[in-house]
């Protein structure tokens, strides 16, 4: 059988999603010479207002999804809550990469962390629980401290309560009870990290090595690359990137969320079939950032090197900034190692991720304390 043939610059490439994922990644695009179509529910999208043609429609409305497909090369997405019949259909006209079994399995905790516990993937230990008495079950076995997390749509500590001790119990099987959950046993550890990587169709592999994050209120606050973990440490997050991304059987990007526990070992938290918020500064730091290297490898093109050009930091930038008055984006950018990207959202809201700053700097610290000034600043009257 032959290998299939690379999608070329000139080709189509469909998006599924419309955030600020897709609105980089169409970016990237169009910069290699490529049209982008995106669909999803929403009108005037982040993606949507540098895409060609921008579909709005619900993902539930196969027939126009299968219509969307008809006319582009290639789809992906940038967004996992894409349900899995939208893939299907679309799959009918157009290779979706990464598959939309990859989406199946990462977008829902149950499936994720069964796949990953039958790979030998290091997890937290964890428990289905789909009845009360499940949930009491699984908590005489696993303990607390211990997390409970509904299965599905959870992101940015959304859907999820911290169980400090039994007590917790009750209140938290009220909240969250009333469909899958999964709980897990709590992870003290060192920091979080991130590896995003790259598969091809070829099968190829390429990453940009551990990024520290820090977070605020269960939400991205700080990516640090290089990440300040021990060699050994990063050798092994990059292994078990690899690793993952095999078994998936991954055409694209993908993130590998991890914990670094106080005995130095790696634990993984999450998968995020796409690019990701923690791989944002390789867009100005690197010679090839994530959002082209997914339009690289769901094209069949070989990946591009994702050699750090500079150590550097992301800031991201939430809705609470433009409150009670406009960010002040002049004395944010009188700093010159620093990179604003603004995501187009018309209506900023607290905690909404409305654009992130990017900064250059000798070594990772640094540019963490740049990134942070330059935030600082936006918040300052003129």
């Amino acid at each position: 059988m032959s290998s299939p043939r690379a999608i070329l610059p000139g080709a189509t490439i469909g998006v599924l999603g419309s955030g600020q994922l897709g609105r980089m990644l169409a970016i990237e695009a169009r910069k290699l010479g490529y049209r982008v179509h995106v669909f999803s529910p929403d009108r005037d999208s982040p993606t949507g207002q540098v895409a060609d043609v921008e579909v709005t429609a619900s993902y539930d409305d196969l027939e126009r999804v299968e219509a969307f497909a008809r006319d582009v090369d290639v789809v992906t997405f940038e967004f996992e809550n894409v349900p899995f019949a939208c893939t299907q259909a679309a799959a009918k006209h157009a290779p979706v990469r990464p598959r939309g079994e990859v989406l199946h399995t990462t977008q829902q905790r149950n499936r994720e962390k069964t796949f990953l516990a039958s790979k030998g993937i290091p997890v937290a230990p964890f428990a289905v629980v789909r009845t009360a008495a499940e949930f009491e079950a699984a908590l005489a076995r696993i303990g607390t401290p211990a997390i409970l997390k509904s299965a599905d749509f959870g992101y940015d500590g959304k859907g999820q309560r911290k169980l400090r001790s039994s007590a917790d119990a009750a209140s938290a099987w009220a909240e969250l009870g009333k469909s899958e959950c999964v709980l897990e046993g709590f992870v003290d550890f060192e920091l979080e990290c991130s590896v995003v990587a790259a598969r091809g169709l070829d099968g190829s592999f390429a990453h940009w090595g551990v990024f520290e994050n820090q977070h605020a209120n269960h939400i991205l606050d700080v990516t640090l690359s290089p990440g300040r973990v021990p060699p050994q440490v990063a050798a092994r997050a990059i292994e078990l990137a690899r690793t993952i991304l095999a078994e998936l059987d991954v055409v694209g990007v993908l993130c590998v969320e991890l914990f670094l526990t106080r005995r130095g070992e790696l634990v993984v938290n999450e998968l995020a079939p796409r690019t990701h918020n923690s791989g944002h500064l390789t867009f100005d730091a690197s010679v090839t950032s994530q959002f082209e290297q997914q339009v690289r490898a769901v094209c069949g093109l070989p990946l591009g090197s994702t050699e750090l050009l500079r150590p550097a930091a992301m800031a991201n930038l939430l809705g609470d900034l433009w409150l009670p008055h406009e960010p002040n984006w002049a004395a944010a950018l009188a700093l010159p190692d620093v990179k604003l990207h603004l995501y187009g959202k018309a209506k900023p809201a607290p905690g909404r991720k409305m654009g992130h700053l990017t900064a250059l700097a000798s070594t990772a610290e640094a540019a963490a304390t740049l990134a942070r000034e330059a935030r600082a600043r936006l918040a300052r009257l003129g």
